[in-house]
């Protein structure tokens, strides 16, 4: 008897937002999760390479495959599916959009019918509830999203090769939930102009590598100066990037991982040194802050299907 087919799928994280981009700018960056679908051969679902509490019948995975095949038509088959992600949980780097997009992707690969990525932004969408992180996770690179009379509009844009991004990934949590509930409600019009022309400016930038004009516009009015107060370490690990070469840094998301935006490799390693440095004085008080510290680069290609 034959093996089974097994399929392979990737999916890059994201970071939604880019500062000044407040629920419409996302980015692909290189770090990548990788799903490999198996069709079962003992008639049950096997889900495997997460937390036990996610390896049942509500995984986000296999609930996005289900959903997609109701919404194809077609007849869903049990899986063995194996995660491998480094993507953080809950972090800010696009976990569940990743999840949510490997899901559905498998649902045509399985099938097969032809990708439409079109098609899987608008579901990926729906199932998310926002295109921020679900829209970079299928194009990769930076992209602007929203939705008009119930359709998702993207733009896609290439980002300049030589920026990295240092992502600072600390050993706590910030709920979504909580990190929409320390929001204003409104917000004056002064503010409202002062973020529409550094949104704009922040897509050149990134497309550019303007290290010069990202310093200039990276300076959040909507989101950030609230949710900063749910990390405990933001003050001091975005003067500790910006002192030591970072161009900009932001809130990745709603939190709690953190971009150090850099004009290049050897900007992004004197910001690696520094937070190392700010690590070692820590663990020598007694108090290891668990730093997560991870050098990106943009992620050209998004979704991407390696076998099947």
């Amino acid at each position: 008897m034959s093996e089974p087919r097994a399929l392979k799928i990737q999916v890059p994280a994201t970071s939604a937002n880019v500062g000044v981009g407040f629920d419409c700018l996302g980015l692909a960056l290189d770090m990548m999760a990788t799903f490999t679908f198996v069709p079962s051969t003992d008639g049950q679902l096997h889900i495997e390479g997460c937390e036990s509490r996610f390896c049942g019948a509500d995984n986000l995975v296999w609930t996005s495959y289900c959903h997609t095949c109701s919404e194809l038509g077609i007849i869903e088959e049990l899986l063995n599916i194996t995660i491998d992600s480094p993507i953080p949980l809950a972090g800010g780097l696009g976990s569940s959009s990743a999840c949510i997009v490997a899901g559905i992707a498998a649902a045509y690969a399985l099938s097969g019918l032809s990708l439409d990525r079109e098609r899987i932004i608008q579901m990926a969408s729906s199932l998310e509830g926002h295109p921020d992180n679900v829209a970079p996770a299928v194009l990769g690179g930076l992209v602007c999203s929203f939705s008009n009379a119930g359709r998702v509009w993207t733009q896609r844009f290439d980002v300049a090769e030589e920026l990295r991004f240092v992502a600072i990934v600390p050993p706590y949590e910030v709920r979504t939930a909580e990190a929409r509930r320390v929001l204003p409600a409104e917000v004056p019009m002064a503010t409202a102009v002062w973020q529409t022309g550094r949104c704009v400016a922040m897509v050149r930038a990134l497309e550019t590598g303007d290290a010069e004009l990202l310093a200039a516009c990276a300076h959040d009015k909507l989101h950030e100066p609230y949710r900063a107060r749910l990390i405990p370490d933001y003050e001091a690990l975005r003067s500790a990037a910006l002192s030591s070469g970072a161009s900009a840094f932001v809130i990745s998301g709603s939190g709690a991982t953190m971009l150090a935006i850099c004009k290049n490799e050897q900007k992004a390693a004197g910001v690696r040194r520094m937070l190392a440095t700010m690590e070692s004085v820590s663990a020598a008080e007694g108090a290891r802050r668990g730093l997560r510290i991870e050098t990106l680069q943009a992620c050209k290609t998004g979704l991407k299907i390696l076998a099947g």
